[in-house]
């Protein structure tokens, strides 16, 4: 029903007569503009849409000769008017409101052509305040939402990607169906959600109201997935605007369509390669199954991937590579001796490009820098009937005042396999356990029930990478160990002592950290705090 309480029906096909074109995007609507007027269709439009049209010699006319009232206030007020919204919002069937748009003048508009002010795209290249503010678009979204509202009539277009779709729904005519107005209401209002969700987060940002009352998220569909997690799952890939290098915002130099699992991979092993600065030296991520496998620095970006792949190269069969910086040719060639799914790094080579053009499944991805892994942002998760909304872990060691707990003190090497073990402790899954040994993972433990076995799965691993690498002993002999949370009982030191492990990091705040502690100083172990816990689940 158009209006059920009058049983007024929906009609089927609804011929259009009157245009109203209204862009901040002009493309193709020149195009779009010259075919409907070309079906006979009386074309309105508004400011610089108007001036485009005219200059394009197509006949139409200006919004203020429809309202009679000038555009005023340096166009801030040009469409909010009954003139615009009475021939938006008219049901065409009802005695009435034929009676009033008769009484006041009003035409009825059948076709309602409108983008937005560009605000996300001011905000993504953070615009000054006034200049974000002026790119709030107030008319659009009032004449969206009127002709989306009044579907039963009125068709809308938001995306210059449906002028297309339009043209062929309407044919060789000038009507439309019901089912396609409905489709392009629904397409409507999912775009003026998402645009007051990028307003609404953009001023939680500026008046740092991290948890304001009404929380949206909102995105813009990037590609329909062949699949979710399982084969039986739908999924879609959205695009926040959010501007931070990575998954999202990266380039696919070639391969095919990466799946919802390697999204979801690819963007933990670039997060976690960017803890390493690439001034400071190469480093590689290894991750499988959203959890690092191996990651190492080192002299070259060859030796980097090299020893991030000895930690544990069973694991990294079919993982995501990522590194911090420019794929090299020489580190392209040793790479795809294994079968990897997914590279993504800030840049590649020419001689790169080459040598992994060999695997044209293997998918290359380049986003052109690093993502800061101490700015600020949000991570939201759904769960059943909620949602759960939470800042960026951007905890960084370097920034944490650390305390040594123990009657000795680590080492200079000591500290520094420390730090980076922590770091890589903070990408893995809780309960986390991370041996590391000159700069390079030796032994990973994840996602475990219990600390203690997660500290004896990576102490075991080890053991198989020594195996495999024809070493004498683990490398965990002599490491310093993370752990992402506190050691709430000495049972997990004490495996870690047993795999090896000379020193230790965590963050403290057991009830039996003196406990803990009596036990590393009884086995000559170094331990200090860090006061901050990196849980991940």
């Amino acid at each position: 029903m158009a209006v059920a309480s009058k049983k007024i029906p929906v009609p089927d096909q609804v011929t259009i007569r009157t245009a109203l074109l209204s862009v901040s995007d002009k493309t193709g609507i020149v195009e779009l503009a010259r075919s409907l007027h070309q079906k006979g269709i009386h074309l309105v439009s508004t400011g610089g849409t108007h001036k485009t049209l005219a200059e394009a010699g197509l006949p139409v006319t200006d919004v203020s000769d429809l309202t009679g009232f000038p555009e005023v206030m340096d166009g801030r007020v040009k469409t909010l008017h009954p003139g615009v919204h009475g021939g938006l919002l008219a049901i065409r069937d009802d005695e009435d409101h034929v009676k009033a748009m008769t009484t006041h003048g009003i035409t009825g508009i059948d076709l309602a052509v409108i983008n937005l002010y560009p605000f996300e795209e001011v905000r993504a290249k953070r615009g000054d305040y006034p200049t974000t503010v002026e790119n709030i678009d107030i008319g659009g979204p009032a004449m969206i939402r009127a002709s989306a509202k009044n579907h039963a009539y009125v068709t809308v277009i938001t995306d210059a990607a449906d002028y297309t779709a339009l043209l062929a729904e309407l044919g060789n005519g000038a009507a439309t169906s019901f089912a396609f107005r409905r489709q392009m209401a629904a397409k409507a209002y999912a775009r003026t959600a998402a645009y007051d969700t990028a307003i609404s987060g953009w001023f939680a940002e500026v008046l740092d109201t991290p948890m304001p009352l009404h929380r949206t998220i909102g995105g813009v569909l990037k590609e329909e997935m062949r699949y979710g997690e399982n084969p039986h799952q739908k999924a879609g890939f959205y695009l926040t605007g959010e501007n931070r290098p990575g998954v999202a915002t990266a380039t696919l130099l070639q391969g095919k369509q990466l799946s919802y699992n390697n999204i979801n991979d690819t963007d933990a092993a670039f997060e976690l390669v960017a803890e390493f600065l690439p001034e400071k030296a190469p480093a590689c991520a290894i991750i499988k199954h959203a959890n690092p496998c191996g990651v190492a620095t080192g002299a070259t970006q060859l030796e980097a991937y090299e020893r991030a792949l000895a930690c544990d190269s069973t694991s990294a069969f079919g993982g995501i590579l990522a590194l911090n910086r420019e794929l090299d040719g020489v580190t392209a060639e040793e790479i795809v001796k294994l079968f990897t799914e997914v590279i993504i790094a800030p840049s590649v080579s020419d001689a790169a490009k080459i040598v992994i053009a060999g695997k044209p499944n293997l998918r290359l991805l380049v986003t052109g820098g690093l993502p800061d892994p101490r700015a600020p942002g949000l991570a939201a998760k759904t769960v059943a009937g909620g949602l759960l909304v939470q800042t960026r872990d951007n905890g960084m060691v370097e920034d944490l005042e650390l305390k040594v707990v123990t009657k000795r003190a680590p080492t200079e090497q000591e500290l520094e396999d420390m730090k980076f073990a922590f770091k890589v402790a903070k990408h893995v899954k809780s309960n986390a356990v991370v041996y590391a040994k000159d700069g390079q993972t030796v032994g990973i433990g994840a996602g475990q029930m219990s600390r203690v076995d997660s500290a004896r799965i990576a102490g075991l691993k080890a053991e198989e990478a020594a195996r495999a690498l024809g070493l004498p002993a683990p490398l965990t002999r002599g490491s310093a160990v993370a752990s992402e949370a506190f050691l709430p009982f000495a049972d997990g030191l004490l495996s870690m002592i047993a795999a090896g492990a000379t020193a230790v990091i965590q963050p403290g705040g057991s009830m039996r950290d003196r406990e803990v502690i009596a036990a590393a100083d009884e086995a000559g172990v170094a331990m200090v705090f860090t006061g901050m816990r990196h849980f991940r689940h």
